[in-house]
């Protein structure tokens, strides 16, 4: 595909739905292949992000910040998902370029809003925001590999009014696809995402780079509240999601649904699988990485509390098993 194909292919196809098209949110130690194909199973977004990998790594194992099984994908996977970059050195990121078009990637999206101390401290993500030329290089970088280039940002570092100028300068850049969180880095998540500038950002695309699609994050939970903005905000072309499948692994379900325990549970089982699995690859993720998972299967409302707690204790995939295979004994 060329690089306005793969997200024309996507945006139009959603289109045709009356819609805009949804994507799963890059996380740390979450978007791997196991939860990408747990979620799959559940409901399958438009297509997925990566987890952060950072650029220099790719081509240079010696890094500080390997990639491990960042760029793994299961044999079951039918899509490649977006490889989320991260760093700040314009050579890296066309190295990475080229090598991640020859294993068969198609996108490449470049974090500017990654709000972690350490990822900053080495000038990526939110660094980037006051730092434009090295932004200006980067993406000029990854474009010269053919793939698709986007960007995921923030409103501004320090304060939201800085998207005044932000978000024009990156336009400027002719991204296919640019993702606004809708906070800034000093906010994190503790405010509620500004959904107040949806309709100056996408009046600032028409002006300045219309064939750039628009994507929004931050607060979305799910598919119907993605729709209600959609509807509100004319000219909106993305929604993704981010922690909101944590609250719900069907958060893409164009039709919601009520979802037994044991549903839940079976995407629990399926993941221990993937996991196990994905572990005879590479070391790492280590196992108490999933334990932030269960609140998603053992929910309260389902009166799975003390399952959730039980599960919480263990120190292995197989003591999990154990566990789940006795379940009515926590259940409430």
């Amino acid at each position: 595909m060329t690089e306005s194909a793969f997200w024309s292919k996507i945006s139009n196809q959603a289109k045709e739905e009356h819609r805009p098209f949804f994507t799963m949110a890059p996380m740390e130690a979450v978007s791997n292949t196991v939860f990408r194909q747990v979620i799959t199973q559940a409901c399958a977004p438009d297509t997925f992000f990566s987890e952060f990998v950072y650029a220099k790594a790719i081509t240079d194992p010696n890094t500080k910040f390997p990639v491990h099984g960042r760029l793994y994908m299961d044999s079951r996977e039918k899509n490649r998902p977006v490889v989320q970059l991260w760093g700040n050195e314009a050579t890296d990121f066309e190295t990475a370029a080229v090598y991640l078009a020859e294993q068969g990637f198609q996108a490449i999206d470049i974090n500017m809003g990654c709000p972690d101390g350490t990822v900053i401290k080495n000038h990526g993500g939110s660094d980037l925001i006051r730092n434009h030329e090295w932004a200006q290089d980067v993406i000029a970088a990854a474009k010269t590999s053919g793939l698709a280039v986007s960007a995921k940002t923030r409103l501004g570092y320090s304060k939201p009014e800085e998207f005044e100028d932000w978000i024009p300068f990156l336009l400027h850049q002719n991204v296919d696809v640019l993702t606004i969180h809708l906070r800034t880095k000093m906010e994190m998540s503790k405010v509620p995402a500004h959904l107040e500038f949806i309709d100056d950002i996408i009046k600032m695309r028409d002006e300045i780079a219309p064939q750039t699609l628009i994507q929004i994050n931050g607060d979305i939970p799910d598919y119907q509240a993605g729709m209600k903005l959609y509807k509100e905000h004319p000219g909106l072309d993305g929604i993704m999601i981010g922690r909101g499948v944590f609250a719900n692994p069907f958060a893409f379900e164009k039709e919601p649904k009520k979802h037994s325990l044991d549903e839940l549970l079976a995407l629990l089982q399926m993941q221990l699988n993937l996991f196990d699995d994905f572990s005879t690859h590479y070391d790492v993720p280590r196992f108490p990485s999933l334990k932030r998972f269960f609140k998603i299967y053992a929910r309260p409302e389902l009166g799975a509390t003390d399952l959730r707690n039980a599960m919480m204790d263990t120190k292995s995939t197989d003591d999990v098993r154990k566990i789940l295979a006795e379940k009515d004994k926590y259940l409430k």
